[in-house]
């Protein structure tokens, strides 16, 4: 690309919300339109969306965003150069020949396989589908979700049987649509998120399929998370069509946004929950201690791998005092009222919720408060809460360590919570290693951005990306040894309630 003002329409697709979001070529975010998207709840434990209303997101959103472009850029609107697409993980439709839905999308969240993973097991799989998939059995991810719905859903199970069931996670739904059905096709780390694709071999697992019950199910073609995925004209919002030059899985792509191109290199998503991808480089590492093993994102004669680790309760800790226990009215309260306390006397919260993730995966653990006495108070309970974050995130960065014989070198860290300055020294200090904040919260969506714009050719390699001022770097302090210790008194209750 040639034009002296080159723009990359990104789409990040996610569970609450569809952002577009249009970033120039040097990064600079210059026009962002947000729709909310509604989730449904049909019993205890379901999680669907509808899949029209998914992909309506979709267009309403881009539409409100080029809005926006050209009211700021009106002779600006021929260079946009292409489209990226990032997308909530594991989440699956299942459609027709036609098109049309067979059952409403199964969003990542969604328990309701729980059932099915216990037969899994019991059918002595899960080394097999560790060694094939580098994912545990989970209802997590996507593929027990596919089973329950052949075994409990008489018109699904007749169309994967027929050979007329077309399944794709949201990005290949998208995509399918926006080219009117001319496009099925995902990218690497999508794929691997679905308990179907085999990571060594690159391709979908025939052994598990059968296995699953579901040989005769159309899978999308799997290509690098860079590469041609064909052009859209939005339902006429361009006039000439759009290409789509990548897909890529979101937290796949804050990895991405964030540098994380050798191994040794980390980020750490800061949101209700936590995502940590660590870059083990060209080749897979299976994990002996409780990380799933990944395609970190790929490109033409390249592919990334990566261990993830994935932490059940970061946000939703905070958001439970304030909502629960109304110990604070607004998040940012938290900062002050941690910094108030020297330290934090022994006292400890372990978020365990919805259980306790990686590399623990105690799931049947329930939430529990250590060492209170007479003179504790709310801060107390808030410095424990906040405490609990960079205390879990350390656990499984020790663990990744381990796996890869490979310090950490960096860890890019995004999220809302980032703003927290207690919980960013206090991580920094935990870690000994310097912990950068990109300085901005639409990362997933700037990692779509960069992996399209290669794809375009706006850039011709990843040494040509734009570098961020805006970011903020943690250096850890000369002396750690307080911190250190008070991490030393979780070990001891993590390890002594695994008893």
């Amino acid at each position: 690309m040639t034009q002296k003002n080159t723009y990359i329409l990104a789409i990040d697709q996610g569970t609450s919300s569809t952002k577009a979001i249009i970033f120039d070529k040097q990064g600079v975010l210059v026009a962002k339109a947000t729709v909310p998207l509604k989730s449904y709840y049909p019993k205890a434990g379901f999680v669907e969306q509808d899949p029209q209303e998914i992909y309506q997101s979709v267009v309403n959103a881009a539409k409100l965003c080029m809005q926006s472009f050209k009211e700021l850029y009106p002779e600006e609107v021929g260079n946009i150069a292409t489209c990226g697409i990032s997308n909530q993980r594991e989440t699956f439709v299942l459609w027709d020949e036609n098109g049309a839905p067979l059952h409403n999308a199964v969003v990542w969240q969604c328990k309701r396989s729980i059932e099915t993973c216990n037969k899994l097991q019991a059918m002595g799989l899960e080394a097999e589908i560790n060694e094939r998939t580098g994912l545990k059995i989970d209802p997590y991810f996507s593929g027990s979700k596919l089973m329950w719905l052949y075994e409990n859903k008489p018109s699904v199970k007749k169309a994967i049987n027929a050979g007329k069931a077309y399944f794709g996670t949201v990005d290949t739904w998208l995509l399918y649509k926006l080219t009117d059905g001319q496009q099925f096709l995902t990218d690497h780390t999508n794929a691997c998120r679905t308990l179907l694709y085999n990571i060594y071999d690159l391709a979908w697992d025939d052994f598990l399929l059968k296995k699953f019950n579901l040989p005769t199910l159309n899978l999308p073609q799997v290509k690098h998370s860079s590469t041609n995925f064909g052009s859209s004209d939005f339902e006429g919002l361009f006039e000439n069509p759009l290409t789509i030059t990548g897909m890529i899985g979101d937290s796949h792509a804050a990895a991405f946004g964030e540098g994380c191109y050798t191994n040794g290199t980390a980020k750490v998503t800061l949101g209700t929950g936590s995502s940590i991808l660590w870059n083990t480089g060209q080749k897979p590492i299976a994990s002996k201690h409780g990380m799933v093993t990944t395609i970190c994102w790929s490109i033409e004669n390249r592919i990334d791998y990566a261990l993830e680790g994935v932490i059940v309760s970061c946000g939703a800790t905070i958001e439970w005092l304030k909502q629960q226990l109304g110990l604070f009215a607004e998040s940012r309260q938290t900062e002050e009222m941690a910094t108030s306390l020297e330290s934090n006397e022994g006292v400890y919260l372990i978020p365990a919720f919805s259980g306790l993730g990686a590399p623990h995966w105690q799931m049947d653990w329930k939430a529990s408060i250590h060492g209170l006495t007479f003179k504790s108070d709310k801060n107390h309970f808030v410095r424990a809460a906040l405490e609990s974050i960079p205390y879990q995130i350390k656990d499984v960065i020790v663990a990744m360590e381990q796996e890869t014989n490979t310090a950490l070198k960096t860890l890019n860290a995004d999220g809302g919570i980032t703003a927290n300055q207690f919980l960013m020294r206090f991580l920094t200090d935990l870690l000994n290693t310097e912990v950068v904040n990109i300085g901005f919260v639409d990362v997933s969506g700037y990692g779509a951005a960069l992996i399209a714009g290669l794809g375009r050719g706006v850039w011709q390699s990843i040494d040509d990306f734009p570098k961020h001022t805006q970011s903020q770097t943690y250096q850890p302090s000369a002396d750690n040894s307080i911190v250190e210790s008070a991490y030393q008194g979780w070990l001891e209750i993590v390890e002594g309630l695994k008893k």
